[in-house]
């Protein structure tokens, strides 16, 4: 008898649990416990920027910095000053090391240009083979004749003593170097263009020892003349005085 009521508490339960199953089921609202539709699509989804209702309240867009915003000023390190100063100080020494070796190749070049035309101009004033001219015994005889020049003018006045061995020192190439002379002339002359002063004092010198020397061969030709009128003339007074002794 005792375990009659628990075999009736056993046969309830499954009924109870049975009944609440079906109850649950078939149900016209869904149980609380469980999620509703609505609430499926209220919910937003995390990965979603846009909203799905229009009235769900959104959160504000970011504010971009405005261009016209003054940037935040660079301020350089200690070891950014230095290396700037050590660019500028690279670079005055790298442009000073190019002038100096553009002042090096220009020197260079003015003194190979120098010698170039020392060499044509020395080049130049000797004479052509063809002439038989030899420039070596030649200006030793007008070295010869221009220091005689000075031995005779030694005891006269400055001006003789300058003149005189020049002339005469002159007077031998033109005689013993025809050609040379007329190269270092015609060089003279160049360098005298450029000056007008020298250029026309040049020039009246010339004409003065030009008019000197034709002076001297007209005088000379008619010494030379008188002399030989002499000579006939004496040569006839002899032939005659000859003819009269016989």
């Amino acid at each position: 008898m005792a375990f009659r009521p628990l075999l009736r508490q056993r046969a309830i339960v499954p009924a109870m649990a049975a009944a609440v199953s079906a109850g649950v089921i078939f149900a016209p609202r869904v149980v609380d416990a469980e999620e509703r539709p609505t609430d499926i699509i209220d919910r937003k989804p995390i990965y979603d920027d846009l909203p799905l209702d229009s009235t769900a309240p959104t959160l504000p867009a970011p504010s971009k910095p405005s261009s016209d915003a003054p940037a935040e000023s660079y301020r350089p390190t200690p070891t950014g000053r230095l290396a700037v100063q050590i660019g500028h100080a690279r670079m005055a020494l790298y442009k000073q090391a190019v002038r100096g070796e553009q002042a090096v190749d220009n020197a260079l070049t003015k003194t190979l240009q120098l010698e170039h035309s020392f060499t044509s101009t020395v080049r130049s004033l000797a004479p052509p083979r063809e002439t038989g001219e030899k420039i070596f015994p030649g200006a030793l005889y007008v070295l010869v004749a221009s220091m005689a020049g000075s031995i005779v003018t030694r005891n006269r006045n400055i001006l003789l003593r300058a003149s005189v061995p020049l002339a005469i020192g002159i007077t031998a190439a033109n005689v013993v170097l025809p050609i040379t002379s007329k190269n270092v002339g015609d060089l003279i002359w160049t360098y005298e263009e450029k000056y007008p002063v020298l250029a026309d004092a040049h020039l009246r010198t010339r004409e003065r020892i030009t008019h000197f020397i034709e002076t001297g061969k007209a005088r000379a030709g008619m010494t030379a003349g008188m002399v030989e009128n002499k000579l006939h003339e004496t040569r006839d007074g002899l032939e005659g005085w000859v003819k009269k002794g016989r």
